[in-house]
């Protein structure tokens, strides 16, 4: 009879993430992860196979988490620009100090190694999009769009908070997508966008 397994795979894979970010993908070692899980590396490499393979299941990993916590966040929030904004920030939570960014943009380099890994992010993108032209549908001003370009201010945001990091990174992408939202939904007085008949 095969031995049962006494901890969940997605148990070990969170483990697996722990010491990734902690410590980096050179640190993501049988030894490391026996260590964070409390299992012996031979039964890891029985489970996982070898280091690039433990470390490719541990970004597709991160990556269903992230599907997961991007459509649950996504059907709560409000179909508005306000609310386009809050489901940003909420997402943007999972960065922390510019610490955990540095370390996220580590894992990021891995990502971008793997074709495979590569196209769950590019659904991922497609996914929030989604989202956020839900939020936007029928603000008037809005461009076509709208929401692909909310989503690639809202990475830029984060990449310019890690050079001045001085406030915290939820209160800086909120400040941020505001001022994008004011500027780039909000149709000048008496333009066109705004409803003005400009001809006869």
């Amino acid at each position: 009879m095969p031995r049962r397994k006494q901890v969940p795979d997605a148990d070990v894979l969170d483990a697996a993430l722990d010491v990734l970010h902690a410590r980096g993908p050179q640190a993501l070692t049988f030894a490391a992860l026996a260590g964070a899980s409390g299992l012996a590396p031979a039964t890891l490499v029985q489970r996982f196979g070898g280091k690039s393979d433990l470390l490719r299941r541990t970004l597709l990993h991160a990556w269903d988490r992230l599907d997961r916590e991007t459509a649950g966040s996504g059907a709560r929030a409000e179909r508005t620009p306000e609310g386009a904004v809050a489901f940003l920030v909420g997402l943007s939570g999972q960065y922390g100090g510019i610490d955990s960014y540095a370390d996220a943009l580590l894992v990021l380099r891995e990502d971008l190694l793997d074709p495979d890994v590569r196209r769950r992010g590019a659904a991922w993108r497609q996914a929030l999009t989604d989202v956020l032209d839900a939020c936007l549908a029928g603000t008037p001003g809005a461009p076509d769009g709208a929401g692909a370009l909310l989503a690639t201010h809202w990475q830029g945001a984060l990449l310019w908070w890690s050079f001045d990091p001085r406030v915290p990174v939820a209160e800086h992408v909120e400040r941020e997508l505001t001022r994008f939202v004011a500027a780039v939904l909000t149709p000048p007085a008496g333009s066109a966008r705004a409803g003005t008949r400009t001809g006869p």
